[in-house]
């Protein structure tokens, strides 16, 4: 270690810290992703042995802590404590990612192989590991792919038990809070006009194209093709841009930007 620099060793006793692993192959994840603490992780956790670094007992102590009273889940109240320790907010994306990671069927809702199996697919059995996990996390949706992954799983999380239609209100709140992460100028006004000429529950088909949309399709709408293959509540909503002389009024304002990846 006395060859490294103050920076490279800091980020090596960091990387330590949060992945549980020894310093050797600390040194080899960051060597390879060039010191770059993100890209360390992500070489890191996508590698099969991080589960030999979790403590199954620690594993089961968390779960314990959360678990429900009534049930051998997680629920609400659970989660709810859970970010308190996590200092995040239940209402913050981050949760959604540690879903997605957890492959949770339901939201709210945690079962015990969905909990411990997530944590140890991140190296995770303790709360400190945890909470230096969050940035990492929120990060992740910054990654094109991963975010596509998030996006669409984000579906099947928030259906209702037993259906295959996403409620309006869920999916426009789903959509915002997605959709805040890259900046897509349209959403409001996308919400907007579901709410006042649809009215109805999203399909599954609905969801994955309008990010296919978000992300192809320019806000100024210049390069929608109005004979490509978009579910006809996309089309509908391009008129209704037209006729409300919505994307003539962003472009005076010179509001229009690219997708932000």
């Amino acid at each position: 270690m006395h060859k490294l620099s103050r920076s490279n060793r800091d980020k090596l006793q960091q990387f330590v810290a949060i992945t549980g692993a020894n310093e050797k192959v600390a040194l080899q994840s960051l060597k390879a992703s060039d010191w770059h603490l993100e890209g360390a992780f992500d070489l890191f956790y996508s590698q099969p042995q991080i589960k030999a670094f979790t403590d199954s007992r620690h594993l089961e102590e968390l779960y314990k802590r959360y678990k429900d009273p009534h049930a051998d889940m997680i629920m609400a109240d659970g989660i709810t404590n859970l970010c308190n320790d996590l200092q995040v907010d239940p209402q913050d994306i981050v949760m959604l990612v540690i879903s997605w990671h957890m492959k949770a069927a339901t939201m709210c809702e945690f079962s015990k192989q969905e909990f411990i199996g997530g944590l140890q697919s991140l190296g995770i059995d303790t709360l400190d590991k945890f909470r230096e996990r969050v940035q990492y996390m929120r990060s992740e949706l910054k990654d094109e792919n991963k975010f596509r992954d998030i996006y669409n799983f984000a579906f099947g999380w928030a259906l209702e038990k037993g259906q295959k239609s996403l409620a309006l209100d869920t999916a426009i709140g789903m959509w915002q809070l997605l959709f805040a992460e890259k900046q897509w100028l349209l959403v409001d006004h996308w919400c907007q006009f579901l709410q006042a000429r649809h009215n109805k529950a999203i399909s599954r088909d609905t969801w994955s194209q309008l990010l296919e949309f978000a992300r192809t399709v320019d806000p100024s709408l210049t390069n929608y093709d109005a004979e490509g293959a978009w579910p006809y509540l996309i089309d509908e909503f391009v008129e209704y841009l037209n006729e409300n002389g919505i994307v003539q009024t962003q472009n005076q304002r010179g509001q229009v930007s690219e997708w932000r990846k």
